[in-house]
């Protein structure tokens, strides 16, 4: 990191990560462009999930690659200090690792669990419900995660 008086520590990215709702995934093509997308992520230990279809192309070049890299970004805040300085507050946290698709239906549950119990805590009353509808038709992927590292300019 060339700015190491922005690093962060393991804590505060871990922490970042478990409060946003999702973060951009960056998948290789093989080719001159990246694919990028948002995806919504839940941690789990030194794991992250995120759900999907059971087919499309993010799949096909995940069985291809399954090298991903994550950011996520929880605060961005532009500004402009006097007398004449302008600069933007920020939070990230980007994370390497390697994915692969979770087909043993208790982690698949447990993952679908965390994830709504962090982006939908009050409604879960009806968790069994959409399992029953939907898990044989939701793919569960798992990035395990290798490296994390943080940033962040924080006003003062």
């Amino acid at each position: 990191m060339r700015r190491s008086d922005r690093e962060q520590s393991r804590e505060f990215s871990l922490a970042l990560i478990d409060r946003c709702t999702h973060g951009v995934a960056a998948i290789s093509t093989g080719e001159d462009t990246p694919y990028c997308l948002p995806l919504s992520f839940v941690r789990v230990e030194d794991r992250l999930y995120f759900h999907c279809a059971k087919e499309g192309r993010k799949l096909d070049l995940l069985r291809k690659n399954p090298r991903m890299c994550v950011t996520f970004v929880g605060g961005d805040e532009p500004a402009f200090v006097p007398p004449a300085m302008y600069t933007t507050y920020f939070q990230s946290v980007i994370v390497t690792g390697t994915a692969s698709e979770v087909t043993d239906d208790r982690e698949k549950i447990a993952a679908l669990e965390a994830l709504c119990r962090k982006v939908t805590p009050d409604h879960m009353g009806a968790f069994d419900q959409a399992m029953e509808n939907s898990l044989s038709v939701t793919s569960i992927w798992r990035v395990d995660m290798d490296q994390i590292t943080g940033k962040a300019k924080i006003k003062k």
